[in-house]
């Protein structure tokens, strides 16, 4: 389907990092103070049922990119390769005239830092080589120096700088600065800018400003307190050991603090947000500009006592997805969908054809859905990174969603009168026809013997490579940013006047 919503549009791609989607909705909940992208809501197409394609970094951005499953492209956990050879929604509109540009994350791993975008104007805030490589060989091994722990819980509070917001302070400062020179339009293509942002991931701490705006919230306590150890799923005790829980002792302070920090870092992505927003009007494109915003994968901030992401309940799975187009009118889409959906959708939105790579694309096109001419399909997940020890498998299809490992018993949830998960209905009765459904689907789908291999064989080669590369001299294929000062503001092989004409917007008034 082609969409004649609009022609030629310029597209805005934000992405965060790890924001929990069961505080969106039609927008962000009525507690969070986010003006801009309550704003972005009222005039966006809004998925608040979306899924990410796999509750972690690396492996949910490939998919988001490509609109494949992980085991499409064996980009498993957050140091496996993504091949150059598998085709992004920026190969797909460079390749139609639009001009891809990529400020801050996506945590490529691999020699190829751009995979589709002609230029980047961050490097990227996590490592690009082969150091975080689990070991299927090797069960139970908890690695301690990149293995997330509760120190994040513990540790949480203020913080007027960080790692992280140094990183995002660079990155909303490079996109303004992309917006604005696209604004001056030196060059004429069309353009597709993604802005990717770390935040609101943990470590959870806060500037000052933004955490007293939740002084007074009455709404930074999990809905399900933390279970028993014996009484969670097998996949949560290995999150649990995982992450090392043993070793901290958590208080309702602490939980509090992480999650007042939490939603004071979704305050502080509003303002970058604001930002961009504010010089995408300046520079007189708002119009014509496609915007959309998403995350990675959500954070389970304490419910039943998980913190971070790695497993298919809702708070680590389920994320935002909103799409302003203009010409289009806001409206909610209730049914579930998937991040793996919008390279397609993309795709759609500008015209472009997917046939040559749709035999191998996981992704569906949500236009029909938005336009009601289509009926709700399930949505599919993957795992197969640290604190498993198989792939796991998740499916949401209709009210109900389906967990699956070849080493876990299933696990069968009703979202609507259960959404928290509480009760697994796998081996009720009633539910049969449920398992017997779910269990095709899954059988259907995945061959999880080849898929496990397939993990295991990925991930011996790469401690094998990872090894080789470390020893003797090392180039890192960390991304080096280019600025050629030649270039930048005024040298001698320009023309001083023609210089100051174009770079000044808007012109003659």
């Amino acid at each position: 389907m082609t969409d004649k919503r609009l022609s030629q549009p310029n597209i805005l791609i934000i992405m965060v990092d790890q924001l929990n989607g069961t505080l969106f909705g039609h927008g962000p909940k009525s507690f969070l103070h986010a003006p801009h992208l309550k704003n972005l809501a009222e005039n966006s197409v809004c998925f608040p049922t979306c899924y990410t394609g796999s509750p972690l970094c690396a492996p949910a951005r490939a998919s988001f990119m490509s609109g494949q499953l992980p085991s499409r492209t064996r980009v498993y956990d957050n140091a496996a390769e993504f091949a150059s050879s598998i085709p992004t929604y920026a190969h797909h509109l460079r390749r139609h005239g639009y001009h891809t540009i990529l400020a801050g994350k996506m945590h490529y791993v691999g020699p190829d830092q751009l995979h589709g975008f002609e230029t980047r104007t961050t490097t990227d805030i996590y490592p690009a080589d082969f150091g975080w490589t689990p070991d299927y060989r090797k069960p139970g091994e908890r690695i301690d120096w990149w293995y997330h722990n509760l120190g994040s819980v513990t540790g949480a509070g203020v913080a007027e700088i960080s790692n992280q917001m140094e990183y995002d302070d660079e990155v909303a400062h490079s996109a303004v600065q992309t917006l604005y020179q696209l604004g001056r339009r030196e060059d004429d293509r069309r353009w597709c800018l993604t802005v990717s942002f770390t935040h609101p991931h943990d470590p959870y701490v806060a500037r000052r400003r933004y955490w007293d705006l939740y002084a007074d919230c009455d709404c930074l306590m999990p809905r399900v307190p933390a279970l028993d150890f014996a009484d969670q799923d097998p996949h949560s005790q290995r999150l649990y050991l995982a992450n090392d829980y043993e070793n901290f002792a958590i208080s309702d302070d602490d939980i509090m603090r992480s999650r007042r920090a939490y939603v004071a870092n979704i305050s502080y992505l509003d303002d970058k947000i604001g930002e961009l927003m504010t010089a995408l009007a300046a520079m007189r494109m708002d119009d014509n500009t496609i915007i959309l915003f998403c995350s990675d994968h959500g954070d389970m901030l304490g419910e039943r006592g998980l913190w971070f992401k790695m497993s298919f309940f809702e708070g680590s799975a389920r994320v935002p997805l909103m799409m302003r187009i203009p010409g289009q009118s806001p409206r909610t889409v209730s049914v579930p969908v998937s991040t793996i959906d919008v390279m397609p959708t993309l795709a759609a939105l500008v015209g472009i054809d997917l046939d040559e790579i749709q035999s191998w694309t996981d992704g569906k096109n949500l236009l029909p859905f938005i336009d009601n001419a289509a009926s709700a399909t399930p949505v599919f997940m993957e795992y197969a990174a640290e604190g498993s020890m198989a792939p796991l498998v998740g499916i949401r299809d209709g009210d109900f969603k389906f967990i699956h490992c070849l080493v876990d018993p299933p696990q069968l949830f009703d979202l609507v009168s259960d959404p928290d998960e509480m009760q697994n209905l796998s081996g009720v009765p009633a539910y049969g026809d449920k398992m017997v459904h779910f269990t095709t689907l899954m059988n259907t789908r995945w061959d999880l013997e080849r898929f496990d291999a397939d993990v295991r064989e990925s991930q011996a080669r790469r401690h094998i490579v990872y090894a080789a590369l470390r020893q003797g001299y090392y180039y890192p294929w960390d991304y080096q940013p280019l600025q050629l000062a030649s270039e930048r503001y005024m040298r001698n092989h320009m023309d001083l006047n023609i210089l100051e004409e174009i770079k000044r917007f808007p012109r003659g008034e």
